[in-house]
């Protein structure tokens, strides 16, 4: 199985949410570039420096929006603040998840795999089923586990944020530019979620019977 695209690219496309842990901090503040002169698609967005958390540019970045798959980045925190075994075979289960009715998928329903490539799937390819299944498989279950999204979004201040179900198919998933900085900042803390969420290729040897295109 090969996948390609990170979580990131669509963090970035879909919030307008800019972070940028290379730039020069002198330049942001003895020279900054002239912020009029950017062109940027989105009609909000927020530009931050990750290494001083200063905003350098902004444009409506309070706007709320629906956040598609950028969801799957607060699934993951989430995920990995449980300190589930990551380890342990899961297998797939989107009985929790109506919004995955009819949604294309190359991961077969009821197929195992460990959280770790569960967590890996839905950050780098954005797998649904995976999200879902993370959702599935949390202590206390897939209610505990929109709960605990919510709770976290709270926790770091994302006042105008909202989760109904972890994989960002339902547009009742909403967020703005700054907040969505927030849950990026948190997210970057976490080794593992930077090494996944920015995996841009992995080839693993799937049995036929756990790999397909496929529809629920």
């Amino acid at each position: 199985m090969k996948i390609r695209l990170s979580i990131l690219s669509l963090f970035f496309a879909v919030s307008g949410t800019f972070i940028t842990p290379t730039i020069n901090a002198a330049e942001t503040t003895a020279a900054p570039r002239d912020a009029s002169s950017l062109k940027i698609a989105s009609g909000s967005a927020l530009l931050m420096d990750m290494q001083t958390n200063k905003v350098i540019y902004s444009s409506n970045p309070d706007v709320i929006v629906p956040i598609a798959s950028v969801s799957k980045l607060m699934t993951g925190l989430v995920v990995v603040e449980a300190r589930q075994n990551m380890d342990e075979w899961i297998n797939v289960d989107i009985s929790n998840t109506p919004e995955m009715r009819g949604v294309f998928s190359r991961v077969k329903l009821k197929s195992e795999l460990p959280r770790r490539e569960m967590l890996l799937i839905a950050l780098m390819s954005s797998e649904n089923r995976a999200a879902a299944s993370l959702a599935h498989h949390y202590p206390g279950g897939y209610a505990a586990f929109i709960a605990a999204m919510n709770a976290k979004a709270k926790a770091l201040g994302m006042t105008s944020t909202h989760f109904v179900e972890p994989t960002g198919l339902s547009e009742r998933n909403v967020s703005t530019a700054r907040d969505l900085s927030k849950l990026l900042v948190a997210a970057h803390k976490y080794p593992l979620l930077s090494e996944l969420s920015t995996t841009k290729e992995k080839n693993r040897v799937v049995p036929q019977t756990q790999l397909h295109p496929g529809f629920p």
